[in-house]
């Protein structure tokens, strides 16, 4: 998935996170209610992770030096790894706090009761939009559903809007149902369970995203059908067969190839140079985020 793909779904997540966030928490001042103030931090918690992921989309650009021979690329699962963190914190926790004191000392919904309904409805339109946007994109690279991309992935950008969006819908009609029940029962005890839900919701999420970023954190293979794709690739022009093949993201568009290939028992030193040279260029030209290349020859038995 190319990165300008992922920034465009994160910018329109952005955009809309930050108008919600102002907006709910005008909402919670004028009602003091706990979902509100629940999903005001959860909107803020969104709106600081897309800031998190532009930040390391740009410190990923950064050229290889000494001290990182391979490169930045792996810069951006440490962020989304942050982002993982801040939900669960910022965002889960916060709000199961507020749920706890809300459901020890309930009170009704003040005020304008209206506010708080019409910002939520609000919010779906803009959160729907954004999702839209990270959905669109999601297309463009998936053949699966979903749960599918958000799993095979090797970018992480957009499965994290996507867990994020999808999250603050339902986060929505968590605290509609809670506020709606506490102005037409008048307990505010349904408050606390919206902002509970949410804050349920969030940690779910959080530890959902912390498992994924993980794996890319410690190297994960290319994709099955990019590895087969290189296998492929390797044989011929000297290649006779491919011994073993070990490949592992260092970035999202980096991937590094090592593989022991065979050459026949004749070759000469010329010959091998030659074959792993022609073998490196039909493995770009076959999965072009290949761009670290080491082969290893071998003898071919029986040749």
């Amino acid at each position: 998935m190319s990165e300008s793909g992922g920034t465009k779904a994160i910018i329109a997540a952005l955009s809309a996170n930050l108008g919600i966030a102002v907006t709910k928490f005008i909402a919670f001042l004028l009602t003091g209610s706990s979902a509100m103030l629940a999903e005001s931090v959860h909107s803020l918690a969104d709106s600081g992770n897309q800031l998190l992921l532009i930040l390391g989309g740009r410190r990923a650009r950064r050229q290889a030096d000494p001290e990182h021979p391979f490169g930045y690329g792996q810069v951006r699962y440490f962020y989304a790894f942050l982002v993982a963190i801040v939900l669960f914190s910022l965002g889960g926790l916060f709000a199961l706090f507020e749920a706890w004191e809300k459901y020890r000392d309930p009170h009704p919904i003040e005020g304008w009761q209206w506010v708080p309904v019409a910002v939520l409805l609000a919010a779906m339109v803009m959160e729907g939009a954004s999702l839209r946007t990270a959905v669109h994109e999601a297309r463009l690279h998936s053949v699966g559903g979903w749960w599918r991309f958000i799993r095979t992935s090797r970018s992480p950008e957009l499965p994290v809007v996507l867990l994020e969006d999808s999250g603050a819908i339902l986060g929505l009609l968590f605290a509609l149902f809670g506020v709606a029940m506490t102005i037409v029962t008048g307990d505010g005890r349904w408050d606390a369970v919206g902002s509970g839900a949410i804050g349920l919701l969030l940690v779910i999420i959080a530890v959902v995203l912390a498992r994924e970023t993980r794996s890319l954190l410690l190297g994960e293979a290319a994709t099955p059908a990019h590895v087969a794709a290189i296998r492929e690739a390797l044989v011929g022009d000297g290649v006779q067969t491919v011994i073993h093949l070990r490949t592992m993201h260092l970035g999202p568009e980096d991937l590094l190839v090592a593989a022991k290939i065979g050459v026949p028992a004749a070759s000469t030193a010329a010959d091998v140079a030659a074959a792993i040279d022609a073998a490196e260029t039909r493995v770009r030209e076959a999965v072009p985020l290949a761009r670290l290349i080491y082969l290893e020859p071998d003898l071919s038995r029986g040749t």
